[in-house]
């Protein structure tokens, strides 16, 4: 006779199907990611003494932009560059990273409007002038949607030439861990130079 006490087989698979949906759903709790970016036609540099900056507009001393630059500089150190940001009043650095990001709140009841993923708008940018529209069908969303954008461009600092640029835009629901500055800009940051430093011109989605 079995022992009540004892928890039976079919207990563990329930238990165990439980932990796994649950695993699966921190998984996916973070939203696809759509990723551009543009550079010259011949070899980009993976290599070099970088230092962080902002894009104009944006506040160097804000505790998202800080969470945002710790974030690109990790992606960036992975394939060989090193921050020297703490050592830029010693000797100046190779190479100079920009960094733009933004928060939009939209209501799921307003109209459909297109999201420019093109990128552009500084001199001597490889993305000028080009430009890609997403149209973003919100309708019948319960809660509002946070569209989350990161913009980095790493520029030359001898003669203030643009190497590499890029996009990166996810969308989460307000309110969810996917939609906190925190752990957007981890994902943004990883997601736009996953495969660094990709193919100019393509849009992909990184997951």
């Amino acid at each position: 006779m079995a022992d009540p006490s004892r928890p039976t087989r079919s207990g563990f698979v329930g238990a165990a199907a439980v932990l796994l949906a649950t695993l699966a759903g921190c998984a996916t709790a973070i939203p696809p990611v759509e990723v551009t970016r543009f550079h010259g036609p011949g070899p980009v540099a993976q290599s070099g003494g970088f230092t962080i900056e902002p894009m104009p507009g944006q506040e160097a001393g804000s505790v998202e932009f800080r969470s945002y630059a710790g974030a690109v500089s990790q992606a960036m150190q992975r394939f060989g560059f090193t921050d020297e940001t703490a050592l830029q009043t010693v000797a100046p650095s190779q190479y100079v990273t920009l960094i733009g990001f933004s928060r939009d709140v939209r209501s799921p009841m307003a109209a459909r409007s297109p999201v420019s993923v093109g990128v552009g708008g500084a001199t001597g940018s490889y993305g000028s002038g080009l430009g890609l529209g997403i149209g973003i069908d919100l309708s019948g969303k319960p809660k509002n949607v946070v569209t989350t954008q990161l913009s980095v461009q790493i520029r030359r600092r001898a003669n203030n030439e643009a190497i590499w640029e890029g996009r990166a835009m996810t969308q989460a629901k307000e309110g969810t861990p996917a939609a906190q500055p925190g752990i957007a800009s981890e994902k943004l940051a990883s997601a736009l130079f996953s495969g660094y430093p990709g193919k100019s011109g393509e849009t992909i989605t990184v997951k």
